[in-house]
């Protein structure tokens, strides 16, 4: 049985926008990676009947809500007062907080003035959850079929009293156990594409499918209910992985860490004992800042020049000219291998958000060359971004399959 959480956010800097909730975000991992099923997030500005709202529609939907703001000492922190008016629970002084607020200011040897004294009331029959990190301390109520907590918005408080106190009361309080996440790790292929080949896979009924875009990948997230049987876990992901091909460079949790595109790149060359040498242009540099402090990394060139020299040559000579210079390279460096990336297009192309180039990479090896082309669109950090993404991809896919 599932159990549901859901995170209320509470600000109006949040719903205005001047403040990203990142508080979300963190809450949210930390309680799919206990067992919750979290099924929404929810903002709401400095108004007490929107407050009062939202706080009875969660009561009534989900099992666990955790609240994020609205704790301070100010006319505009409305979450306590937001809470006792919605359950009928008054405010009432709790005397340990008041203390504990207290003593944090005469440790800093500042005056604490009395709207501080507001953090210390808390609805009726609540527990209050220690702030050893701020003045705010939260609390917690039942409501309904909720159990709610509530801790202050700033990500370094609200961070620290959940490790230290409100993780081990929700394992005390619900009965609930980790999924097993798995995550396939793709370059060069998009959600969409990636959607239509898992088609015609019928994932078990268990499983949780998700995507999510990253700017270096696209993730293929699969949660596996905590009883699953193994063979199971692993047959439906060797399934989805076949489907989506040499796409993939990494699937974790099946087998541990993989980690990312670099990271996996690092352990192949470690592993089959190559050096590299590097030739950039569309990239500009961000290959060689990719890979930073990697043994293997021989040398990185980034030249204007090349560009300017190749730009009026058809992309069919391409691989010839980039042979060349790979050839080049290895005899100066000495390398087992070496990158060379040249593009189809001009300054402009590069420019202009809506104008695209063709990226061509060549991979020198000690068994021959194998080269690229992606077509690259977006704004001028994209394309840079792409450039060396798929580039490192052509070093990666033939580590990985050492095929020619």
């Amino acid at each position: 049985m599932q159990t549901i959480a859901e995170i209320f956010s509470q600000g109006e800097e949040i719903v205005s926008g001047q403040t990203v909730d990142t508080n979300a975000a963190w809450l949210s991992q930390k309680l799919v990676q206990m067992g919750f099923v979290v099924k929404r997030h929810s903002a709401v500005g400095d108004n007490l009947t929107d407050l009062k709202n939202l706080l009875q529609d969660i009561s009534l939907r989900a099992d666990l809500c955790i609240c994020t703001g609205g704790l301070g000492p100010t006319i505009d922190d409305l979450t306590a007062q937001a809470v006792a008016e919605s359950f009928s629970k008054p405010l009432q002084l709790d005397t340990v907080a008041l203390e504990q607020i207290t003593q944090y200011f005469s440790y800093r040897k500042r005056e604490m003035v009395d709207s501080n004294r507001k953090q210390a009331f808390f609805p009726q029959g609540a527990l209050r959850i220690d702030n050893e990190w701020g003045t705010a301390p939260g609390f917690s109520v039942q409501h309904n079929r909720c159990w709610f907590v509530f801790v202050p918005g700033v990500p370094y408080e609200m961070k620290h009293m959940f490790d230290a106190h409100i993780a081990k009361q929700l394992t005390q309080r619900f009965s609930v156990q980790p999924g097993q996440l798995i995550t396939l790790r793709s370059v060069g292929i998009g959600e969409a594409d990636l959607q239509e080949k898992l088609n015609t896979t019928a994932l078990p009924d268990s499983v949780q499918l998700s995507f999510r875009a990253a700017v270096d990948e696209v993730q293929t997230k699969l949660i596996f209910l905590a009883d699953a049987e193994q063979e199971l876990v692993r047959k439906t992901v060797n399934q989805l992985a076949e489907n989506i091909g040499d796409y993939i460079f990494a699937i974790d949790g099946l087998d541990g860490h993989q980690g990312d595109l670099v990271e996996v790149i690092s352990k192949l060359m470690q592993q089959q004992k190559y050096n590299l040498s590097i030739q950039e242009t569309a990239s500009q540099g961000l290959m060689a800042a990719k890979c930073i402090a990697q043994s293997w990394l021989i040398s990185s060139v980034y030249k204007q020049s090349l560009q300017q020299q190749t730009e009026n040559q058809p992309i069919a000579e391409y691989k010839d000219i980039a042979l060349g210079i790979a050839q080049n390279i290895q005899q100066q460096d000495g390398t087992d291998l070496v990158l060379v990336q040249l593009y189809a297009g001009n300054a402009e192309q590069f420019q202009q958000k809506e104008l695209s180039f063709i990226l061509f990479s060549l991979l020198l090896t000690p068994a021959g060359v194998v080269h690229s082309q992606r077509s690259i669109v977006g704004s001028k950090a994209r394309k840079q971004n792409q450039a060396a993404i798929y580039s490192l991809d052509l070093l990666r896919r033939f580590l990985q399959n050492k095929t020619l």
